[in-house]
Formats: C-alpha cells, sequence, structure tokens
C-alpha cells in the first residue's frame, strides 16, 4: 500500500536547519519515494526561506491567521516537494526559527500553532487537488496539527507524531487556549492540560493515532522519570500505539570514498593520509589514538565529563580536535583543555560543515558521551567512516553500537565501545579500552571493517515508516 503524506516541520535539510530534526524531515521524502510514498513537507517561510516564493505557486490564503494575512505556497525546491507558510507576521524577522540573539520568539506558540493549523486544513481539505491520507508531524513545533485534526474533524485522515527530542516541549500558557483556537473543554489532564499550561507536544501525544521516536531504545525509555521529563506518563499510557525507528543517515553525503582522501574497508590508506591531514590542520600528533568531538557543547552531549577524562586519555598515547559550540562554560572548559595539552588536544569553536567531513574521514575515534540521545547521527556518520564510536548505553546510541567485548570481537562484530554507567569512571575505562585496541593494528582494524559494513542508510527506516503508515490505512 502507498500514498500521500504531509510531512509537517519547523526546518529541514537543505533549507534551514539547526540540529538533526532537519536532516531527518530532508531525508524522509526521497527514502518513502523508494518505497512507493508521495510525502511533501510544510515549513514556515522564514526570512531566509522567502527568496523561494516567486518560483512557487500560490494555493490557498488566509487574511486572518494568528494576527495577519497568510498564504501557503507549493513547488519543488531543492529537490522537495515543498509547501511554504509565508506569513510575514509570524516568520519574516532576524534570527533562527525559533529565537533571536535576545532569547526566543514570545509569540512562539502562536507562531507554530500557526503551521499546525494550516497543516490540519490542508490534511483534511486538500490543497490544489492534493489531499493527504496520513499528516506526519514533528516535534512541538507541529504538536498541535494532530490535535487540531482531532478536534475539528480529520475526515479519515491519520496522524503520526514523532519525537525527536522530548526535552522540548512546547510549554504555552493555558490562558492561550481560545487564541490558540483549541476547545476549552478539552482542558483537564487526560487531554490537553499540562501542569496547568499548554504543552504542543503533549497536545500532539495524546491526540495522535500513532506515535514514534527515532530509536527503539529511546522509547523504552521515555517511560522513566529520567528521560520522559514529565511526559513518561502520557507515553506509558500510549505505549501500544509508541514505536522506535531509527533514524539514517545521507549515504552520498556521509562516504568515505567521496573524501579529499577516498578509501573504502578494503583499502584504508586514504584514512591514513587524511588523519595525517587532520592532525596537520589542528596542530596535534597524538602517538596513539586520534578522538574527535563534533558536538553541541552542553551537559547533555557529556561535554562536560570530557576534562575528567581527556587527562588520563592523553597519557595512554590519544588525542582529542574537538569542534562545536554551546554552553559558554563548556567552550572554556574545552579550550582550557587544549592549553593544557598543546599537540595533543586542540579546539575549534563554531560550526564548519566541510570540516566535520574531514574531521570524520581523518579521526580514528568520535566521542559521544551523551546523557540522553534520542537517535544520534554523529555515531552513524563515525561507523560509515571506520572512525569508531566511543558510546554511552543509551537511546540510540545503544540501538546502533555494537560494544566490543571479549564475545563481540571474537564473533568479529563488535563495531566500537560502548560504556555504562554515564560517569567519568565508565568513560575513562572506555577511553582506555579504545587505546588498547588501537595498539593491536590487526584487531583494530577488524572492529574498522565491521563498522563500515554496518548499514546506517534511509532504506530499513524507510520501510519502517511505509509499514507504519500501511497499518494505518489498513
Amino acid at each position: 500500500m502507498a500514498g500521500k503524506v504531509l510531512s509537517v516541520a519547523s526546518e529541514c535539510v537543505p533549507l534551514i536547519k539547526t540540529g538533526g530534526l532537519a536532516d531527518v524531515v530532508g531525508a524522509l521524502p526521497g527514502a518513502l519515494a523508494d518505497q512507493g510514498w508521495e510525502m511533501r513537507v510544510m515549513l514556515p517561510a522564514y526570512r531566509k526561506l522567502r527568496g523561494h516564493l516567486s518560483q512557487m505557486v500560490e494555493v490557498w490564503r488566509d487574511d486572518h491567521l494568528f494576527g495577519g494575512v497568510a498564504r501557503l505556497f507549493a513547488g519543488r525546491v531543492e529537490g522537495l516537494d515543498l509547501l511554504l507558510l509565508d506569513a510575514p507576521h509570524l516568520y519574516d524577522r532576524d534570527g533562527g526559527p525559533y529565537n533571536s540573539s535576545w532569547g526566543d520568539f514570545p509569540d512562539n506558540p502562536q507562531r507554530f500553532a500557526a503551521l499546525s493549523w494550516v497543516a490540519a486544513v490542508v490534511a483534511r481539505d486538500g490543497v490544489a487537488g492534493w489531499k493527504p491520507e496520513i499528516l506526519h508531524a514533528h516535534d512541538w513545533q507541529a504538536g498541535f496539527a494532530p490535535a487540531y485534526l482531532r478536534y475539528f474533524g480529520a475526515r479519515g485522515v491519520k496522524s503520526v507524531m514523532t519525537i525527536h527530542n522530548i526535552a522540548f516541549q512546547g510549554w504555552a500558557p493555558a490562558a492561550l487556549m481560545g487564541e490558540l483556537r483549541l476547545p476549552g473543554e478539552a482542558f483537564h489532564s487526560d487531554a490537553l492540560e499540562y501542569y496547568g499550561n499548554l504543552s504542543s507536544l503533549k497536545a500532539g501525544l495524546v491526540t495522535a493515532d500513532w506515535i514514534t521516536t527515532v530509536s527503539p531504545t529511546y522509547a523504552e525509555e521515555l517511560m522513566r522519570p529520567a528521560f520522559g521529563m514529565g511526559l513518561q506518563g502520557v507515553i506509558e499510557a500510549r505505549k501500544a500505539n509508541v514505536s522506535g525507528i531509527l533514524n539514517g543517515v545521507d549515504l552520498d553525503l556521509w562516504d568515505p570514498e567521496a573524501t579529499e582522501t577516498p578509501y573504502a574497508a578494503a583499502n584504508m590508506s586514504g584514512k591514513l593520509r587524511a588523519r595525517a591531514a587532520l592532525c596537520a590542520e589542528f596542530g596535534i600528533d597524538p602517538p596513539g589514538p586520534l578522538a574527535i568531538v563534533v558536538s553541541r557543547l552542553t551537559d547533555q552531549k557529556g561535554i562536560d565529563l570530557l576534562p575528567q577524562v581527556i587527562p588520563d586519555f592523553v597519557e595512554l598515547g590519544g588525542g582529542l580536535a574537538v569542534l562545536g559550540t554551546g554552553d559558554p562554560a563548556l567552550e572554556q572548559a574545552m579550550q582550557r583543555l587544549a592549553g593544557q595539552f598543546p599537540g595533543r588536544v586542540a579546539v575549534r569553536l563554531g560550526y564548519d560543515e566541510g570540516l566535520s567531513h574531514r574531521m570524520f574521514a581523518g579521526g580514528d575515534a568520535v566521542l559521544v558521551p551523551s546523557r540522553f540521545e534520542p537517535c544520534g547521527l554523529t555515531q552513524m556518520y563515525g561507523l560509515r567512516f571506520g572512525t569508531l564510536p566511543v558510546v554511552a548505553a543509551t537511546g540510540g546510541l545503544a540501538d546502533t553500537v555494537i560494544g566490543l567485548s571479549p564475545a563481540t570481537q571474537a564473533a568479529g562484530v563488535a563495531t566500537g565501545v560502548v560504556f555504562h554507567p554515564t560517569d567519568a569512571l565508565a568513560f575513562s575505562q572506555a577511553l582506555a579500552k579504545l587505546a588498547a585496541l588501537y595498539a593491536d593494528p590487526k584487531a583494530w582494524a577488524q572492529v574498522q571493517r565491521a563498522a563500515m559494513r554496518h548499514p546506517v542508510g534511509w532504506e530499513p527506516s524507510a520501510a519502517a515508516y511505509a509499514a507504519l503508515y500501511g497499518r494505518l490505512l489498513a
């Protein structure tokens, strides 16, 4: 069975990105097309996207959408079948999708309720001769879309709510119920009320026909207080309609055979050249494994553990190259590490897509010590490039990396190093295990080859989504 799907999100590669959500939203349409499903993506027409409107066709208009005129445009942009919601009073402003230099936009509840409202209208009524059978909402920004469908007549349209990161919940004061066009009778704990206020994510979770998360382990973790962040009861109540589907990566974009020094599992000489080039670029030259970190510098990502474990890792011969930005205190901590270990640790603050590819090509290992990680793409890039992941046993990290042990090494299936719990002691032990493996070239090569063979593309994930859509429509 195949059909039409409206995917509703706040960001999408290659148009607008702040995190992994954008990669998933941008990759799904092409992956699902191979499964016979037609997916269109609806996004807000942020200021940087309004230039595309001249190439598109206006297909819907509302003169009074949450405080102003809104028009919906349809067209093919950057290889995507796209619907852009142009509402200048909501989206035509400086800054990113959610904030500017002075903080979050105070009208974010209205901005993303508007996106959700129009998505529900399109799903319910169709637009320009196109009507979806499935509405697929992503994260809190689209959470009200399934609710609008439920409360204002879905007419057979099924809805899916995907949690990419439950830490962001779309809080809004209860006083906005009427302004956000939500029915007052739904303001109770089994529906829209959330600790006396509103959460657009909860609204989606209680009204969608199905809930997905971006890894099977994260789906299980979300039913526990340590991971559910207040919504664990909602997830557990709906556990019969919850599933975890891993993300994938773009195999063409992340391809070791398409780097400046091409290599493959059968011939890793290009990786050695990439390592030498990366060492030269960062001004480091460790005798042991060169670890990389490409990450937001936050406690969630476990970056605060690095100052506790890197000194021992350096003592074992290791080196570290860091690329990222985030918490100013952690940025300073990384810079102090670099000053403490010149020639072994180096840091680049900010983000550089080209540099990140060079780091995965040239690194020996990638460190992902996250305290929680819904899916994670970084470890998948590491697998793809033979840059062995060292990961905490949580979420998608646990689902994608086969930890090194005597049994997995003997079977030839180990693809990285997995540690638990997420603390400095376990992390330091994992790095010692990595250094010992690196000292045995034959064993290291075996794990590298297994990592590069591990499937990380979108095909199995797209097949799982297609199967879910088919079950919902059957």
